[in-house]
């Protein structure tokens, strides 16, 4: 009797749908962070008494349940778990990408593709790369062009009135910006959003929204600070 094997198949965390999800689900978790890590920035327009109040609560927010800094190193690990597998997911689903091309042949490229989804693999390194710097000059003040500075305010206000410091922040928040106008509209078809027509313009939209608001919220402190609006 004739018998036959089922091809093996692989667990759905490494199914290439179960890439993209957890990729959307990673993403959605770096959208939230960086809507309310925006929106603590703009704080330094009200001035070094609030800015480093604002920065004080988030060491003490908690307490005493959690410990000082209890909720910063929790959102860290958070973070970092989500941008390992952010990664992880990227990196994997772009080498099947490369694999599936192993003929040579000429890919004419759709004329409806948008700059940011032409940029989404090189643009996710340079924010990475960029996360890295990040971290090392406002949180861990391991590189200081600033200086040893008393206070949160102080350390901000005298890094961001160096224009080479803006210029290399205004390109990470542009990266941001065209990353989050591709990946949310890649996300929500994903996780099933974009069904039809109206769908797909809705999820659009929101691309667009909250990429705006993401950059436009991001560069206010750095140029203000710069241009002698807030010191």
């Amino acid at each position: 009797m004739a018998t036959s094997t089922l091809p093996a198949t692989k667990p759905a965390v490494r199914s290439s749908i179960g890439l993209k999800l957890l990729m959307a689900a990673t993403g959605l978790i770096f959208v939230g962070y960086v809507l309310l890590h925006a929106y603590g920035n703009l704080m330094v327009l009200g001035g070094a008494e609030q800015f480093n109040t604002y920065a004080h609560h988030l060491r003490t927010f908690g307490q005493p349940i959690l410990p000082y800094e209890g909720l910063l190193w929790i959102v860290r690990v958070v973070l970092l778990a989500s941008l390992v597998l952010h990664a992880y997911s990227a990196f994997t689903l772009w080498g099947r990408a490369n694999s599936a091309r192993s003929t040579k042949y000429v890919v004419k490229k759709a004329v409806a593709s948008s700059l940011a989804s032409r940029t989404m693999r090189f643009g996710g390194l340079a924010l990475l790369l960029f996360v890295v710097f990040h971290i090392l000059h406002l949180t861990t003040h391991t590189i200081t062009p600033q200086g040893d500075q008393a206070t949160p305010y102080a350390n901000v206000v005298n890094s961001f009135d160096k224009w080479w410091l803006v210029v290399i922040y205004a390109l990470a928040v542009t990266a941001l910006a065209l990353h989050l106008t591709h990946g949310i509209w890649s996300a929500a078809q994903t996780l099933g959003l974009t069904s039809n027509a109206a769908a797909r313009s809705r999820a659009k939209i929101a691309g667009h929204f909250v990429a705006a608001l993401v950059w436009t919220a991001f560069l206010i402190p750095p140029l203000a600070i710069l241009f002698g609006i807030v010191d």
